[in-house]
This record gives structure tokens, C-alpha cells and sequence, in this order.
């Protein structure tokens, strides 16, 4: 398996630096089935992704990307891959570094399987070609100026380094939910917004971050009334953590000793892995320690204040 998921990885990477190279602008094709935008790169790197697997795939496979749902590659499969071909579009499209190829690994028991049956994840930064994957016998890296994983000590809300999200978010919630937290942090801290989960998580991975932060599903959660703000930057879809925006990354953040959850504070393990739905959509806290992570939940205002408080989503 690792020697597949490498290999995939290298490939779609080496398609979008193909690419990149002609210069070939960044145009918006289209939406995703759960409602994102999909840039010409994201149909790059999804052809890539069935064009290696129907020539290399040794095994029965089953493949579910971003844009391509799941397409069996042949009968009975016995493992489902999760792809996305790249966490982190609009940094890729604009050359920047922080897209990531995400592939996780899981046994094809059932129809519904969840992030706790992931097996096996790779995670590839798609500019310099660094790269983590994870098993149940193996943890490995290779591009980092140190072994990983490499977790900061920080357990102070104002001296930490962390990243948050926006895609899909509006503004006046997540302000309303942590603006005290980026103040407090901007200074002695520092607050970054990379718009990839998976760069996120493995920021904490590497040591340069502290903790990652997406709450929005959990405001959904709390606060249903807040939908249409949601939709309305979200342009009709809920766009928050999707399974294949997560799954290889919380496997390999846990193997490497990440205090990582939903914003609830409870496991992400029950996350269906093929379900596009708001409510197995998923928020997120990542920290390098358990209290760092203890103090954010215990930090974000989540009365969402300047709305009415509202009960949970069912």
C-alpha cells in the first residue's frame, strides 16, 4: 500500500508541475459535488488520479476523489481510496505552497465505511515534493529539514501559531466566535489562513504550527438559524470539512501524538467517508498538546454572540 500511495502521489504532483510550466491560467470549470469551485488544476489532478490507478493499481481497487465521487476500477474492490488531488486549490493555482495531494487507504468492508477504517495515508506537498506517510507499522517523511513527527510545547494561547479557515465561513461568525483569540495571538503568536486543511494539520506535524482551527460546522450545529449565512457564502452549497478533506491527514496527525478532534471536542472516527451531507461534514481542532487544546475549546466563544442561541442540529 505504500508503495501505491506514493506512487500516486508523485504522479499527480508531477502532472500539475507539468502544468504549472505551460504557464495555463487559473479558470474556474464548474463545482464539485459538494459545492466547491473546481479550478482547471483540480481537473489536472483528478484525470491523473484514475489515469495512474486504471494502469498501476495491483490490487481491487475503489477510488473516491473530490469531483469523481466513487468509480470502482474493478469487481469486488477490496480497499476504497479517499483523494483529494488537491487540498488547497487556490494556493496551488496561484503557485503558492501550501497544496497538498491527501490519499487514504481503508478496507472496503461495507458500503459506509468512516475514517476510523482508514489504514494507511499519504500526504504530498505539491511545490516542494515533502512528503508524510503513515500505517499501522510505519510513520515516515522525507523532505523535512528533521525527523517527523516534530510537535511544538506551547500550551499558551498567546504565544501560539495556528491557522484557522474562511472558505465558506462567514466572516461575522467566525469574528464573533475567535477575534479575541487572533488578538491575543497575532502579536506574540501568529495567525495564518492557508485554506488547506491538510497543510494545516501537518503544520502542526512539522512544528511550525501550533494548533488548527475550523469551527464553522459546529456553529452550523449549534445554530441552525445561521444556514442561510452559511449557504449565502457558500454560494448554495454548506462548505465546510469534507471526508476527503481530512482523511489522510487526521489518520497520520493521530499516529504522530496530535491531540486532534472535532470542535465538540469528541473523536472523528464515525465520519462516513463517502457522505457529501452537512451533518457528516466535520469541524476541526488540531493542537501539539492537550491542553493547548483544552484552552481552545474552552476559549471560542461558542454562543455565537449577535444571534439567538439555538439548540444543536440533530
Amino acid at each position: 500500500m505504500k508503495k501505491l500511495l506514493t506512487e500516486l502521489g508523485q504522479y499527480v504532483r508531477s502532472e500539475l508541475m507539468s502544468y504549472a510550466g505551460r504557464g495555463a491560467a487559473r479558470q474556474v470549470h464548474g463545482d464539485s459535488p459538494g459545492g466547491d469551485a473546481q479550478f482547471d488544476v483540480d481537473a489536472v489532478a483528478e484525470r491523473a488520479v484514475l489515469d495512474y490507478l486504471r494502469a498501476n493499481a495491483e490490487v481491487p481497487l475503489a477510488v473516491y476523489t473530490e469531483d469523481g465521487a466513487l468509480v470502482e476500477l474493478a469487481a469486488d474492490p477490496r480497499y476504497v481510496l479517499v483523494v483529494d488531488p488537491i487540498d488547497g486549490t487556490r494556493p496551488t493555482s496561484a503557485g503558492l505552497e501550501m497544496g497538498m495531494v491527501s490519499i487514504a487507504a481503508a478496507p472496503l468492508k461495507s458500503a459506509s465505511p468512516t475514517l476510523a477504517d482508514v489504514t494507511a495515508a499519504y500526504l504530498l506537498e505539491i511545490k516542494s515534493g515533502a512528503w508524510i506517510y503513515g500505517d499501522r507499522d510505519d510513520l515516515a517523511s522525507g523532505g523535512y529539514p528533521r525527523p517527523l513527527p516534530h510537535l511544538s510545547r506551547n500550551t499558551d494561547l498567546a504565544k501560539m501559531f495556528w491557522s484557522l479557515e474562511f472558505n465558506g465561513h462567514p466572516m461575522h461568525l467566525m469574528n464573533a466566535a475567535y477575534a479575541h483569540l487572533v488578538d491575543q495571538s497575532a502579536n506574540t503568536g501568529g495567525v495564518f489562513v492557508f485554506n488547506s486543511a491538510s497543510f494545516s494539520i501537518s503544520r502542526v506535524i512539522t512544528g511550525q504550527l501550533d494548533a488548527y482551527v475550523d469551527i464553522g460546522n459546529r456553529i452550523l450545529r449549534d445554530h441552525p438559524h445561521t444556514e442561510a449565512d452559511f449557504r449565502r457564502v457558500g454560494r448554495g452549497s454548506i462548505l465546510h470539512l469534507f471526508p476527503y478533506d481530512i482523511a489522510a491527514a487526521v489518520y497520520i496527525a493521530k499516529r504522530s501524538g496530535v491531540t486532534i478532534t472535532d470542535a465538540y471536542g469528541d473523536d472523528l472516527g464515525t465520519t462516513g467517508l463517502f457522505d457529501l451531507s452537512p451533518l457528516n461534514q466535520q469541524s476541526c481542532i488540531a493542537a501539539a498538546t492537550p491542553q493547548l487544546h483544552e484552552k481552545l475549546l474552552d476559549a471560542i466563544r461558542w454562543d455565537a454572540p449577535g444571534t439567538a442561541t439555538a439548540g444543536r442540529m440533530a
